[in-house]
């Protein structure tokens, strides 16, 4: 329990429990759990764009799009503290500067933002923002906020696992000590199970006459989630492969990097589903 309360306190504005005395151990044991953080994340999000959507509607209150996408994607950086905004602003600064690579972990690490940051959190917010008012109201919109921050924490696991880590000290070589053949295994066992039951859960609650075309939901449902487990896989494979290079390993700035690259094309890719399907 502590170990999860540590990642939930370090990933989130959620604080259970206070916690100061932290050491080492403790982020490192957390790393198993940030999964599960960002399936929390994933409740409160869909809980926020269900009560906007759909309940606040059967009460005579309507929410503007624009106004509802603006809230909703606000959500994801408040209730994260902005941690991961930081992070990317922090590594497109570094590996766009075009420096040697002790230069770009100087620059990273340097608590002032660049134009690079700046310019590349300014776009980033704003596709966010246009692909949940395109999304619409409803069970599309709900379903790609609850799975985007849980898949972006079983990539931010993948990542911590996978790739070594760029500094000789600092907060992410705890995480990345914590980042075991076992915890990246589990991890993404637990992701296709999460994936579908969550998906069937949603759609049996809001969803008229959803046991009518089960057997054809199934069939589409399982083409599109592994579609899109493995096109967000591959995005931070290949982006965290080419970061390494540059800077010979990863950084506590690129963990929250992939975070929000990975949330952003899965949101994407939600988007970008056949309205054709049995789904909508």
């Amino acid at each position: 329990m502590r170990a999860f309360l540590v990642g939930l306190q370090f990933l989130t504005r959620i604080h259970v429990v206070r916690q100061d005395d932290l050491q080492p151990i403790d982020f490192s044991k957390s790393v198993r759990y940030f999964p599960l953080v960002g399936l929390l994340l994933g409740v409160c999000y869909a809980i926020l764009a269900w009560c906007i959507d759909l309940w606040m509607p059967r009460l005579g209150l309507y929410v503007p799009e624009n106004a509802a996408a603006f809230l909703l994607a606000s959500s994801m950086i408040l209730l994260t503290g902005g941690i991961h905004c930081d992070g990317l602003m922090d590594t497109l600064d570094g590996i766009l500067s075009g420096r040697s690579r002790e230069r770009m972990l100087e620059i990273m690490k340097d608590s002032r933002v660049g134009t690079y940051g700046i310019v590349g959190f300014v776009l980033f917010f704003f596709a966010e923002y246009v692909l949940l008012l395109d999304m619409g109201s409803g069970l599309l919109r709900i379903l790609a906020l609850f799975f985007a921050p849980y898949i972006a924490r079983v990539m931010l696991v993948f990542a911590i696992c996978a790739f070594p880590y760029a500094r000789p000290e600092g907060m992410g070589k705890a995480f990345c000590e914590g980042g075991t053949k076992r915890v990246l295994l589990s991890a993404f066992l637990f992701l296709p199970l999460v994936f579908f039951l969550g998906i069937y859960v949603f759609s049996w609650l809001l969803l008229p006459n959803f046991h009518h075309v089960l057997v054809m939901w199934m069939l589409s449902w399982g083409t599109v989630s592994l579609l899109i487990l493995l096109s967000v896989t591959a995005m931070t494979y290949f982006f965290c492969r080419h970061v390494s290079k540059l800077l010979g390993g990863l950084t506590g700035d690129v963990y929250g990097a992939t975070v929000m690259l990975s949330e952003l094309l899965t949101l994407a890719l939600f988007l970008l589903l056949p309205r054709g399907t049995v789904l909508f």
